[in-house]
């Protein structure tokens, strides 16, 4: 458990601290000065003239009104006093030093300057006044400063980025795939670099462009990318920056960032998440969220209240589109919407190629290759890819980044790291490769499942064992033939087991709740069951003051409901059946399958395809 962090000293304490440190600068220095005077020997003058009458003195510099320095002939020094009126030669006289005498010495007179008189008069209480007086004007300066930082609680927290600042900038050619956004988005480039042209056939440019995606498909990214093409500056905020617990501060920075971004017009404000402060209003637990619903209401005002040639472009993202109030989607405001969808296996492979600049890459990695076992995957999911075959490079001390690397990348990405020191027993692992080896074979031998690339009994993440199944092509429509193959393929492993060990383990929970919630599904949202028809059952409904679909609102009888669980479980009993049914007709395949995962622990897909004496044939979709 990492140390608690200490709170941060008050201000007051950094004036003490240089209060003190002025103390001691100057007490050293007058230290210095004193034990610099103090170095010279004072004497008599007495001494003084028996040492002249000697002939041991050399020379005598008199300094101001009252000192004087005896310089003997080996350099030493002396110091005395005379009398402020009276001058060194009148002294010496009347101490019975002869006009000859006094020849024979080299006699200064130096005269005390003004500016060293009055240093020497007013330093002693100069030196306390001015330190007061700083010490004041340090502690008025931190409560001026506490002041000014009150009053800027209102303004906005929004990073501006300039088109001037080149290290950063974005365009459309750091933005593979999301092809038919940026045809959408263009337009809005073409506006904030050509107003004239559209204002000239009447034509109005949206106000608001919302940005629709699942996380990571980079909707941040294309709104930085619009700044760039267009060269304006980017005002960055999320929604959840405008709310505070004092109601009317996120109004006041809706107005500061809309009068910030109107100077710099034109520009492009992006609010990233605003389904934070764009939920439906009044839907909130004992009435609404003040402060929040004054922030929306300010945004809608703000919006409304733009000119049609102010040059300011609002750009916001969400993945909730559902949880928005609707004024902000009305005309007028965000009126245009660009969906952003999980890129295809081209956009996959543009995305691998953008992401794998700077990094030294094998001649064996082929890009092509690692799109096409990432169907699902996010722009956001395969740089993490990427950055994750690089580490693994980097563990292994190797000098570039192999198709090894990237493979298993993609492995730890979908079921977490490998863990070496979950061992298996020798009964464990021959039920886990049992297991597995149900789930492999049944997936070869269905037509609609997808292809198997890799079995392993190495334990990952939470999954002792693990089948990857991946469709050869992207799929958007999925038919019942398709379902049912998937249910058989998850209910190959429970089939499995009760048929080799006559009992069950727990190792089948997790494909059991996949395939419950699947036949679901396939009953009351795609309208496949054969019994109950063509039709929806359940209408999901979210509490908004908390945020998630919590309840489903049922638009059926009881009798319907019996019917439902009834009809879940024929489909998922009739999945099981045609799991046993490949099972019983492969059993010599499926001992082979499983023998070779206890040896090897792993098979490939081309070892696994070589396995049934043929190439993993192309399984053509329905459509």
């Amino acid at each position: 458990m990492p140390a608690a962090k200490k709170p941060p000293r008050p201000t007051i304490w950094k004036t003490v601290l240089y209060f003190v440190i002025t103390l001691v600068i100057i007490g050293a220095f007058l230290s210095l000065y004193s034990t610099t005077q103090d170095q010279t020997e004072e004497v008599s003058m007495g001494t003084v003239v028996s040492e002249i009458k000697e002939g041991n003195v050399k020379a005598i510099d008199v300094e101001g009104a009252e000192k004087v320095t005896v310089i003997y002939q080996d350099d030493s020094q002396v110091v005395t006093q005379k009398e402020a009126t009276e001058s060194i030669s009148a002294v010496l006289g009347n101490y019975g030093v002869t006009p000859e005498e006094l020849t024979t010495l080299d006699i200064k007179v130096k005269s005390e300057s003004g500016l060293a008189y009055w240093m020497t008069s007013l330093l002693p209480f100069l030196i306390p006044f001015v330190l007061i007086v700083a010490i004041i004007w340090m502690m008025m300066r931190q409560v001026q400063g506490s002041n000014n930082r009150a009053m800027m609680f209102g303004q906005s927290k929004a990073r501006e980025t300039q088109p001037k600042d080149k290290k950063h900038k974005i365009t459309f050619k750091n933005v593979a795939g999301v092809r038919e956004a940026k045809e959408e988005l263009k337009e809005i480039v073409e506006f904030l670099k050509h107003p004239k042209k559209f204002a000239a056939l009447g034509a109005k440019v949206p106000k608001g462009v919302l940005l629709l995606g699942p996380p990571g498909t980079g909707k941040t990214l294309l709104a930085r990318a619009v700044a760039g093409e267009a060269d304006v500056p980017f005002f960055h905020i999320s929604g959840s920056e405008f709310v505070e617990m004092f109601v009317g501060v996120g109004a006041s920075r809706v107005r500061d960032l809309f009068k910030k971004a109107k100077k710099s017009a034109p520009a492009i404000i992006f609010v990233d998440e605003i389904d934070a402060v764009g939920r439906h209003r009044g839907a909130g637990l004992g009435g609404s969220h003040d402060e929040r619903e004054q922030t929306l209401n300010q945004i809608l005002v703000e919006m409304d209240g733009f000119e049609p040639d102010s040059g300011v472009i609002v750009i916001a993202a969400t993945n909730r589109p559902d949880v928005l109030d609707p004024a902000l989607l009305r005309p007028g405001r965000f009126d245009r919407r660009v969906i952003l969808d999980m890129p295809d296996i081209r956009d996959r492979e543009g995305i691998l190629k953008v992401h794998s600049k700077g990094k030294p890459f094998a001649k064996d990695v082929d890009l092509k290759n690692i799109a096409e076992r990432t169907p699902g995957f996010s722009g956001a999911d395969l740089a993490n890819l990427l950055n994750e075959a690089a580490i693994l490079a980097a563990r292994r001390n190797q000098k570039e980044i192999n198709q090894i690397d990237c493979l298993e990348s993609i492995e730890k990405v979908l079921l977490g790291p490998e863990r070496k020191s979950a061992l298996l027993s020798t009964s464990e692992k021959k039920i886990t490769a049992y297991h597995e080896a149900g789930h492999a074979l049944v997936a070869r031998m269905s037509p609609g499942a997808d292809q198997v690339r890799k079995v392993s009994i190495v334990s990952r993440g939470q999954a002792a064992g693990f089948t990857l199944k991946l469709p050869i092509r992207d799929k958007h429509l999925h038919s019942r033939s398709e379902f049912m193959a998937e249910l058989a393929v998850l209910l190959a492993g429970h089939a499995t087991e009760i048929k080799k060990f006559k009992e069950l383990t727990t190792g089948a929970t997790n494909d059991l709740r996949q395939a419950t919630r699947l036949a679901r599904k396939i009953v009351t949202e795609y309208g496949m069951s054969e019994n109950l028809g063509p039709r929806t059952y359940g209408e999901k409904e979210e509490l908004v003051f908390l945020g998630k679909e919590i309840g489903e609102q049922r638009d059926y009888s009881d009798m319907t409901a019996n019917k439902i669980d009834e009809e879940i479980t024929s489909i998922i009993k009739k999945a099981y059946d045609n799991s046993q049914d490949i099972l019983n007709q492969n059993e010599e395949m499926l001992e082979k399958i499983a023998e070779r995962l206890i040896k090897n622990e792993t098979i490939e897909q081309g070892e696994f395809a070589a396995m049934f004496n043929k190439p993993p044939e192309k399984k053509v979709e329905k459509k």
